[in-house]
């Protein structure tokens, strides 16, 4: 099983949005299945997905929010302006995600590291060191004799820089180096595989304000960030490059104060891929007849032009590239809502749901989970419930994260 599924992985991420081995039905405006005409998943793939998964556990117990949440070091992923309006000094978070649990795998994780340090009232820095490990893999070829062994794992290492504008506005820029090491080493088809290299960036925005609701005082957050915009990449050292997961993300948050002990705060996330939505090759006609789609491949060279395109073009476009028009746009948005309950600044409960389309993903989910502080020590835990038939790689699987603030804040 384990051969198996790293096999798969390893699969996917090298052809990443390959062809859609289907026929596009105008008259249902989706992608069909040959013989039940039933639409079929158009996801969205990009090289480099280990980008989109959520490293912290207090945002995976609120159903994946984090854009507008309170500022702690986890904003390197999802909001580095945010780190503008922190009032500790310095903080550090380290959070461990197993991988693919519920398999009995045990050595396929995320481990993340971020932190912080304040420069000055209106300046703050942050790092990141995101690590996924896909656990020792014995590589075969199409008759199954062993071809090596190998170990593949990607790493992310990012720097931000985030300022206040004003008492309610900041704005954050995130710099990015990305390494991608899959089956380097190995030969497929007569194609040396290789480590993929890439350099990104995230722009992000944070707004704060104070805000009254009857006797509850309390602020109202949103912030916005446009995440992953780089180079795109390729482990055979050919033309056929992938985008990485380029990203946008919306969210907004509401934090009220019941009284001096009991606090909840309100969390929505909206997110986006910035990337061109797959075109199938072939289509039907109006007799329904398998016809060659005109869109795959205008230039004859056998790739489909939305691989092809330039990142500026792909991020521009990814808001009407869709054969299925403004509603199949609409069905590659994700949604995420969270509700987060603290007693005494010192025991949290959470809980949060994440919605993805059927047709562009299908991950569908509850999370819960808990939070303890004490002084400068925080421990937040995670666990996700899937509610449909779709498997998840966190199923049945508890997922920690630990923070240290090296000067108390009054509010978390």
């Amino acid at each position: 099983m384990k051969k198996l599924f790293s096999a798969i992985f390893i699969i996917a991420s090298l052809l990443c949005v390959g062809k859609v081995q289907a026929q596009y039905n105008p008259d249902q405006g989706c992608i069909v299945d040959l013989a039940s005409q039933d639409c079929l998943p158009n996801t969205i793939l990009s090289a480099g997905p280990f980008l989109r998964i959520i490293p912290d556990a207090r945002s995976g117990a609120m159903g994946d929010v984090g854009i507008g949440l309170s500022p702690d070091p986890n904003a390197m992923h999802f909001n580095a302006a945010k780190l503008a309006f922190t009032e500790q000094d310095m903080s550090l978070s380290a959070t461990y995600t197993p991988w693919l649990r519920d398999l009995g795998l045990s050595d396929v994780y995320l481990a993340y590291l971020a932190g912080f340090k304040q420069i000055d009232e209106l300046s703050t820095v942050g790092f990141g060191l995101r690590f996924f490990s896909l656990g020792d893999i014995d590589f075969t070829d199409d008759q199954g004799n062993s071809t090596g062994f190998g170990s593949p794992r990607e790493l992310e290492f990012s720097v931000a820089y985030a300022r206040k504008l004003s008492e309610r506005f900041s704005t954050g820029l995130t710099a990015k180096y990305i390494y991608s090491n899959l089956a380097s080493g190995q030969t497929v088809q007569g194609t040396d595989i290789s480590a993929a290299n890439a350099f990104a960036v995230d722009l992000s925005i944070h707004y704060k304000k104070p805000i009254e609701l009857g006797s509850y005082s309390g602020d109202w957050t949103m912030g916005l960030t446009i995440s992953d915009v780089g180079s795109k990449i390729t482990y055979t050292n050919d033309q056929e490059k992938d985008f990485l997961p380029m990203n946008l993300g919306l969210g907004t948050a509401v934090r009220l104060n019941f009284d001096e002990f009991n606090q909840m705060t309100f969390a929505l996330d909206i997110n986006k891929l910035l990337l061109p939505t797959p075109v199938s090759p072939t289509m039907l006609d109006a007799n329904d007849n398998e016809i060659p789609n005109p869109e795959f491949d205008t230039d004859g060279d056998n790739i489909g032009d939305y691989r092809q395109q330039s990142m500026f073009s792909a991020l521009l476009g990814s808001f009407g590239d869709a054969q299925g028009g403004f509603s199949e746009e609409l069905q590659e948005f994700n949604y995420s809502v969270g509700v987060e309950y603290w007693y005494d600044q010192q025991f949290a409960v959470r809980l949060g749901y994440y919605y993805e389309n059927p047709l562009k993903g299908d991950r569908q989910f509850l999370t819960v989970g808990l939070g303890l502080k004490y002084n400068v020590f925080g421990l937040n835990l995670s666990y996700l419930v899937p509610t449909n038939n779709r498997r998840n790689p966190l199923d049945n699987t508890l997922r920690f994260s630990l923070l240290f603030d090296f000067q108390p804040a009054e509010s978390y």
